[in-house]
């Protein structure tokens, strides 16, 4: 699976930095991280100085050394994913409970659109029809839509929890809005890249991967009922391998990534 950089800076910043009280980061740490996962030096310098100008990593200079931390706005992205990140179950919901929203933004604003689909995609949404999506589980759809970036689109939106009434179909409506095959293929992938032994040298890039690629799974299964989907449904393994992975790798990650600060002189 082939990663954006700016994702796989995110994804180290998330499981090893956020929240860790650890100081700003020597730029050689992320570069020889980013490097470890084949990319190449050119493009993770244009990625960091990326990152900075759209307000996700604040830059520092010590010396002739550049360092880096996260900012408020990168903390808060990392946060709103943390918590099915990290969830023991996160393709579970109680059995026949959805959510179904209504939303309308003018064509004109294109940017708009895009940013709320994106949002909705994350939170679990897929669409039936234009302007009606539908989730497994209840959404907290408030907080879905509620950032400063997506300001006034809650007015524009209506959200109904929501049951099957008997008679409905709803193995077929999964199907209408959600690629099931693509879902199931995605688990399949996942499951046989983890569950070997990983590819990658060094614990940090290890675990960055790792996570990179449960984000992404995370992203294309938003929890789809496994007792609508048949037997041997892969979600329940995912999860599984993606527990014992993460438990082997962080100390791991955690103690390479203090190694290397202390080298820096960024820790005592």
């Amino acid at each position: 699976m082939t990663h954006r950089p700016q994702t796989l800076l995110l994804n180290f910043f998330g499981p090893l930095v956020l929240d860790a009280g650890l100081p700003p980061l020597p730029s050689a740490t992320l570069l020889e991280v980013l490097a470890e996962l084949g990319v190449t030096d050119a493009a993770a310098r244009a990625t960091l100085k990326r990152m900075v100008q759209r307000g996700l990593l604040a830059r520092g200079q010590v010396g002739r050394n550049a360092e880096y931390s996260l900012t408020p706005v990168a903390e808060a992205v990392l946060r709103r994913t943390a918590e099915r990140v990290s969830s023991p179950a996160p393709f579970e919901h109680p059995e026949g409970e959805w959510t179904l929203l209504s939303y309308s933004v003018p064509e004109s604003r294109r940017d708009l659109r895009h940013r709320v689909r994106s949002r909705l995609g994350w939170a679990g949404f897929g669409g039936l029809r234009d302007g009606l999506w539908i989730a497994p589980g209840t959404v907290d759809v408030a907080a879905v839509l509620g950032g400063q970036d997506l300001e006034g689109v809650a007015d524009l939106a209506d959200a109904f929890a929501a049951r099957p009434l008997p008679g409905t179909d709803v193995h077929r409506l999964m199907h209408r809005a959600w690629d099931v095959p693509a879902v199931r293929a995605a688990h399949v992938l996942f499951t046989e890249t983890w569950s070997r032994a990983p590819e990658v040298a060094g614990s940090m890039a290890q675990l960055t991967l790792l996570s990179a690629d449960w984000l992404s799974l995370l992203r294309t299964d938003p929890g789809l009922p496994a007792s609508q989907l048949g037997p041997g449904w892969p979600a329940a393994r995912s999860s599984a391998v993606y527990r014992r992975v993460f438990t082997a790798l962080e100390p791991a990650a955690r103690s390479a990534l203090e190694r290397a600060l202390r080298r820096a002189g960024r820790l005592g």
